[in-house]
């Protein structure tokens, strides 16, 4: 299975993107959409209409949004930590993607924290 992926600006750094692709994801950045700079509510209104899964670090702002409006196809929060040994690498990502993704949960409406699936 692969995922229709919304990559926010602050997670898009070019490695990352091209692992996810490597793994058989649709991948759109917000730089490719032409929306860098532009309010997260557009964001998620864009990862709304284009049904698309939202993959960020922004976790708080998103939260709160999902909160306001649940009617999405998902969000994956990829928490950080000021210690770089708990955050997760790219690695870390696209194998908690994968293990997510194994145990078929449904994504829409739904508020992920991948950090719980890198294992």
């Amino acid at each position: 299975m692969s995922l229709r992926l919304l990559v926010d600006e602050d997670t898009q750094a070019r490695r990352l993107v091209e692992m996810l692709r490597a793994e058989s994801h649709d991948v759109l950045t917000i730089s490719e959409a032409n929306m860098t700079g532009v309010l997260d509510t557009i964001v998620m209104e864009f990862a709304r209409n284009q049904q698309l899964v939202l993959l960020t670090r922004n976790c708080d702002d998103f939260l709160e949004l999902h909160k306001a409006n649940p009617e999405h196809s998902g969000v994956l929060a990829i928490y950080q930590d000021a210690d770089p040994t708990k955050g997760m690498s790219y690695t870390g990502i696209v194998k908690a993607i994968a293990n997510l993704e194994k145990t078929g949960l449904p994504l829409k409406k739904l508020f992920v924290v991948l950090n719980q699936y890198n294992w």
